[in-house]
């Protein structure tokens, strides 16, 4: 089965992380579980008021998977979508939505999960000249 038709959960590290602006706007009340987690291969840079996970061996991330309410499961994907910029297919000038490997701090293994990555141009251009969030949680959470 493709990746789309699974409706994996979502690993979130920024502003729709519990607590943060976002998290109400398009989260709140259709998630059936959120909890803490990791992503590895992946680190953060400052954005204009969000966060950017750049993919880098090495690095970590800290987060919540989400799993979206599966009456909600399409609309809640095609809200982040529209909200991260990306297209239908994940693609996106800002970001991109790909599958990656994470790890829920319950102690399960690795979930395959959406996560929103910086587009190339622009992981390129913050690996040059962008600010790096020390700890890998934005925001110091």
């Amino acid at each position: 089965m493709a990746a789309e038709q699974e409706r994996l959960p979502v690993f979130v590290y920024g502003t729709l992380r519990p607590g943060q602006a976002n998290h109400g706007r398009f989260l709140r009340g259709r998630t059936v579980a959120e909890e803490p987690a990791l992503l590895r291969g992946a680190v953060l840079y400052e954005g204009p008021g969000y966060p950017y996970a750049v993919a880098e061996p090495g690095g970590e991330v800290r987060g919540e998977l989400v799993r979206p309410a599966p009456d909600v499961y399409a609309a809640v994907l095609a809200s982040l979508d529209e909200l991260e910029g990306c297209a239908r297919d994940g693609s996106g000038e800002l970001y991109v939505r790909v599958v990656r490997a994470v790890l829920p701090d319950g102690g399960e293994g690795p979930v395959r999960a959406w996560v929103y990555l910086a587009a190339e141009p622009t992981a390129r251009r913050l690996r040059s000249a962008g600010t790096r969030v020390r700890g890998g949680s934005w925001p110091g959470m």
